[in-house]
């Protein structure tokens, strides 16, 4: 039988990202798990993704100089509201936030933190954004020293472009 002590799941705060929240949820409820909850806030600079700017203030030229404690917090405020009270009664869990192109910051803190799988969203936010520069749920999958869990929405459905198939 599988046991999995460290469930990481990995969220860009997107609908599809709210339904692998679940799915984690549960997988740590069943293996009395720690549950990991990880943020990468993601950069619009396709030229440069380690570039953080989600949770820059209005107005502010975003960038990696501006992730800071402030930022930081920020976004742990956002995870917070986002899954917190969906946590329901389990104690066991940690929200944690980090700077850097996600599918890097992902297996690094996976490897770091013994992680045993990693639950994430198919799709997430950008569409685009993944056609230009890779899936990072694919990236995951490829180089992650553990399981990967790619949770589908059921109701979106999957477009390539051009008639690829």
């Amino acid at each position: 039988m599988v046991e999995y002590k460290n469930i990481l799941f990995c969220t860009d705060l997107s609908e599809d990202a709210n339904i692998a929240f679940f799915h984690a949820l549960d997988l740590a409820r069943k293996h009395h798990a720690k549950l990991h909850i990880l943020h990468i806030p993601h950069s619009s600079y396709s030229y440069c993704r380690h570039i953080v700017d989600e949770h820059v203030p209005e107005g502010s030229e975003g960038g990696e100089a501006f992730f800071n404690e402030e930022i930081a917090a920020r976004a742990e405020d956002a995870l917070k509201e986002q899954y917190q009270e969906k946590l329901g009664d389990l104690k066991n869990y940690e929200f944690v936030v980090k700077s850097g192109s996600p599918d890097v910051e992902i297996i690094r803190y996976a490897r770091k933190n013994d992680i045993d799988v990693i639950v994430m969203g198919a799709l997430g936010k950008s569409e685009a954004e993944r056609i230009e520069h890779g899936s990072t749920v694919g990236s995951v999958s490829k180089y992650a020293h553990c399981h990967v869990i790619a949770i589908r929405n059921p109701v979106k459905q999957f477009t390539l472009p051009g008639n690829m198939y």
